[in-house]
């Protein structure tokens, strides 16, 4: 599969071997210490020596570019690759590998230079992937039809960066924001209401009193 966004990575087998290295080793070492990990960690991280590194990579901010254009076109592959299950299913394998993009992305984010043309590229990137997973969940009636791709990526990037008691929670507020995402009950893929069904997801006061307990 052609790479959804360019990369630096030379041709050559073992400049190409070192290389995809260093991703590694700084993708690590940027998870246990953030984006001010020494550069001479990397390197030997990596078994190669620090004027290998700085061949590859001539400055810090090259090095956390492309470790996060990386990790987006991983998120990019992805979206391909689920395109064969259920289409909800797809999209809430989608939005789990994107929450976990986010993790990784924590590590590193305020090294990451915003203003560049590969950051640009990379949001459109992710957008591109998303957005054919969204729309064929909503035409198989397993989305709700307002939301955008837009709207998912900073609601699930919203409720990955905030702090959680526990990994318990976490999950609980994942699992909640799907099923806000899911379609109601009785609304076609178009958004129109089926006939002889409520319109409104809470229930009228009169239906109150039907002696239901819950």
């Amino acid at each position: 599969m052609q790479p959804v966004l360019p990369s630096r990575r030379p041709k050559r087998a073992d400049a190409a071997r070192n290389f995809d290295a260093l991703l590694a080793a700084a993708r690590d070492a940027f998870a246990e210490k953030g984006a001010q990990a020494s550069l001479e960690d990397v390197a030997r991280r990596a078994g190669v020596s620090i004027a290998t590194l700085y061949r590859n990579f001539p400055t810090r901010e090259d090095l956390v570019e492309e470790v996060h254009r990386e990790e987006v076109e991983k998120l990019c592959r992805a979206a391909a690759e689920l395109g064969d299950l259920d289409p909800w299913e797809a999209l809430a394998a989608w939005l789990r590998r994107f929450v976990d993009y986010i993790g990784t992305k924590l590590a590193f984010a305020d090294a990451l230079n915003r203003a560049t043309d590969s950051f640009h590229a990379c949001r459109k990137a992710m957008r591109d992937a998303g957005g054919p997973l969204l729309e064929r969940a909503q035409r198989a009636g397993g989305a709700r039809p307002e939301p955008t791709i837009d709207d998912l990526l900073r609601m699930f990037s919203g409720i990955s960066t905030i702090e959680y008691v526990d990994d318990a929670q976490r999950e609980r507020v994942f699992g909640l924001a799907l099923a806000g995402l899911r379609a109601t009950p009785g609304v076609d893929p178009q958004g129109n209401h089926s006939p002889g069904r409520a319109s409104s997801p809470f229930r009228k006061a009169h239906d109150l009193d039907s002696g239901e307990s819950f």
